[in-house]
């Protein structure tokens, strides 16, 4: 696994572990601290991106019933990602605990601690958006309400912690190792937001529905606010290093994160604001929406060229693969998500045909990572293999 730069790097399995790791894989099962050891935060980066490929079909501006049961079909699978992985996680907590209290200080892998929030929100939003023909609405909303606050909570405090032990130096990297992955731990408030746009409606009238979806633009304006120093900083650092190791290039695309997910944010919490204040400000939100989601999908596509053109330039060569390629799905998939919100505020058929070329190479990039994530855990065991 390589998910850092030479001086921070998480640790790699050696060569003699890489060649044998299948049969580390299926003969030495038993030894379970092996088996589980790098069950790491990372991970939930699979789930996160497999769960956005069924929320942005849920979401495209047009419907079928053959996407509708294609977005279903990738939503269980998330969630049985989910349970799988949170269940090998918590044994890898168990039997290697120390490592685990080292991701807390880890100059790369702290910021990953804020990918099991958004793992557990994207699957929430796909539960409400389409578990309802198979659990009911009723079970739906419990189930997401769930994963949202156990997200959120989780995110938020990732969000803080990561924050202050970067202030006090803690887990501090080179200057020049400075890299797309820094964002994940401010992004999941701002998925907290998009994710609790859509709950709004079902949370009790009054005073709970307001309280929720001011809670929602708070945390909009928090991940928004934190991301944007940081976005400049990386662009600084690309333009005085370049992009480093070529297995952090795909990091590049985690940009796309926070810009993506922040248009899905304001055009739902648009759409939603009409259940909680008044038509006056209901206005004003949904307005909101499109004024800031435009020139922020200006940008966006300005980065998602660059960072298209460098991943070519870096990777024609051949580059191995790593958990960082999940870079290429739930960013973009936001966009994707983004763009449809834009377009059904705006009823342009061109952003429309946007967020469905956007989808298609969402499904292509994911389809690419997801069987070369399970050749390398199932079938050769190298992302697997002990440290």
């Amino acid at each position: 696994m390589t998910f850092s730069p030479s001086s921070t790097s998480v640790p790699t399995p050696s060569a003699p572990a890489r060649a044998s790791g299948r049969r580390w894989l299926w003969r030495d099962v038993d030894d379970v601290r092996d088996l589980f050891g790098s069950v790491t935060p990372n991970w939930y980066a699979s789930i996160m991106g497999t769960g956005i490929v069924a929320v942005a079909a849920a979401t495209l501006p047009f419907q079928s019933s053959a996407l509708r049961i294609w977005a279903t079909g990738v939503w269980i699978l998330a969630t049985l990602l989910l349970i799988t992985l949170t269940v090998a996680f918590f044994v890898h907590l168990r039997v290697a605990a120390s490592k685990a209290r080292g991701y807390l200080t880890h100059p790369v892998m702290a910021h990953f601690l804020g990918a099991p929030p958004m793992a557990l929100l994207t699957v929430g939003s796909g539960t409400l958006l389409l578990g309802g023909d198979l659990l009911g609405q009723r079970t739906v909303v419990v189930v997401d309400a769930v994963l949202w606050t156990l997200g959120t909570l989780l995110g938020l405090a990732c969000a803080w912690y990561v924050t202050y032990t970067t202030f006090i130096g803690r887990n501090h990297s080179p200057a020049e190792s400075t890299f797309g992955g820094r964002l994940m731990p401010v992004v999941p408030p701002m998925v907290s937001a998009a994710s609790g746009a859509l709950l709004v409606p079902h949370v009790p009238a009054g005073e709970p529905r307001l309280l929720m979806f001011l809670a929602c633009y708070a945390m909009f304006g928090l991940s928004l606010v934190a991301s944007l120093p940081i976005i400049v900083m990386l662009w600084t650092r690309l333009l005085q290093h370049g992009p480093g190791e070529t297995a952090m290039v795909p990091t590049l695309w985690i940009v796309l994160g926070p810009l993506g997910q922040s248009i899905t944010a304001a055009n739902l919490l648009g759409d939603s604001a009409r259940h909680a204040v008044s038509e006056r400000l209901a206005t004003a939100f949904e307005l909101f929406g499109v004024v800031y989601g435009l020139p922020v999908l200006g940008f966006a596509l300005l980065w998602a060229s660059v960072a298209a053109a460098v991943t070519v330039h870096r990777f024609r060569g051949g580059a191995p693969f790593a958990l960082t390629w999940w870079s290429f799905t739930f960013p973009v998939g936001t966009c994707v998500t983004g763009v449809g919100g834009l377009a059904g505020h705006t009823g342009s058929v061109a952003l429309a045909w946007l967020a469905g070329v956007l989808y298609v190479g969402l499904v292509a990039a994911w389809i690419v990572v997801a069987a070369r994530t399970f050749h390398g855990s199932v079938v050769s065991g190298r992302l697997l293999a002990p440290s």
